[in-house]
């Protein structure tokens, strides 16, 4: 039997949105996945490392994901519910978690590893990144690319002027690297068809990734919401798009 909008709605408000595991999801949006493959990659680059940092680690549900550790694998959050939720995953791994703001500096010495990885970061410190790296490391990260998912952000805050839509552009990020003295050595971009299946998908996403709409809560957009749960009803799903890009980068 289908499912209300307040059954729907109601579901989705209440569930935990701690972490960075979209496992509740299932069946209820899909998101194309990028060609390259990150997790694997970074996987195969933290085998190869000694001493390896993940920045912004979220839960920690990525880094646990790698096949093996380097010797030395530190982690850094900001969200005391996902410094927790890291710490229980990562420490098992030998991996250890630092709770350290999203500003400079980072809490570490000059040089201290030969490797720095980073899966959607809100922000990027590239002098930072570059002073932790050991001459001949690297930084590898997937990033959110520009006016990501922003058919559903426009849905509700309307249309979004030509600065914001560019904000997060590769290309930005390659001079940024370049200007703290990286040398980028792969630079990739890609937009995925991204699809909400129910009003429920749609709240949890904008509950969990906090910047799409900034202070979304359902009673302020339940309006909004009931309308685009009677268009998602009608035609089987909203449909959107996702902005990826790779930047590897090395300090000479």
């Amino acid at each position: 039997m289908e499912r209300s909008f307040a059954e729907l709605v109601a579901e989705a408000d209440a569930a935990s949105v701690e972490g960075w595991d979209f496992s509740w999801l299932a069946g209820r949006a899909t998101e194309e996945r990028p060609s390259w493959g990150y997790q694997r990659a970074m996987s195969a680059r933290l085998a190869r490392a000694w001493a390896a940092l993940d920045i912004q680690t979220g839960g920690g549900e990525v880094l646990a994901g790698a096949e093996k550790l380097p010797p030395v694998m530190v982690a850094t959050e900001s969200w005391a519910p996902n410094v927790a939720k890291a710490t229980e995953l990562l420490h098992p791994l030998g991996a250890v978690v630092v709770a350290d703001a999203d500003e400079p500096p980072l809490p570490f010495g000059d040089a201290a590893f030969d490797l720095v990885t980073s899966r959607h970061p809100v922000t990027v410190w590239w002098d930072e990144i570059a002073r932790v790296l050991r001459p001949g490391g690297t930084y590898f990260s997937q990033q959110v690319g520009p006016a990501s998912v922003f058919e559903l952000v426009e849905y509700f805050l309307g249309p979004q002027p030509e600065e914001v839509r560019r904000a997060r552009h590769p290309e930005d990020a390659r001079r940024a690297a370049e200007a703290a003295g990286l040398e980028v050595t792969d630079l990739r971009a890609e937009s995925l068809r991204t699809e909400f299946f129910d009003i429920g998908a749609v709240i949890y996403f904008l509950r969990k990734v906090v910047w799409m709409v900034p202070g979304f809560t359902v009673e302020q957009y339940r309006d909004c919401l009931r309308e685009l749960d009677e268009l998602i009803r009608a035609e089987g799903a909203f449909v959107a798009h996702t902005t990826r890009f790779l930047v590897e980068a090395r300090r000479s």
